[in-house]
């Protein structure tokens, strides 16, 4: 298990330690930074499919608006 030291504002400290009265405070850290990991890398997954779609988006075909409007309307009642 590896020990890191961090430095946070005076109000945060007090805040955090009314909120976990009474709990092991260094598994409550673990667990913060674990959700904090895996919203990074979601993060970072989905900013990475974004310019995937669009470098995608800059080979696909153009169609004008007619070209659209009668790809909609094609097959419809």
């Amino acid at each position: 298990m590896s020990t890191m030291n961090f430095s946070v504002p005076d109000d945060v400290k007090e805040a955090f330690n009314e909120a976990y009265k009474g709990q092991n405070k260094s598994a409550v850290i673990a667990e913060l930074m674990r959700e904090a990991v895996e919203r990074a890398q979601r993060k970072q997954r989905s900013h990475e499919a974004i310019s995937r779609i669009l470098d995608r988006r800059k080979h696909a075909p153009a169609l004008t608006d007619e070209e659209l409007r009668a790809a909609r309307e094609e097959g419809r009642p």
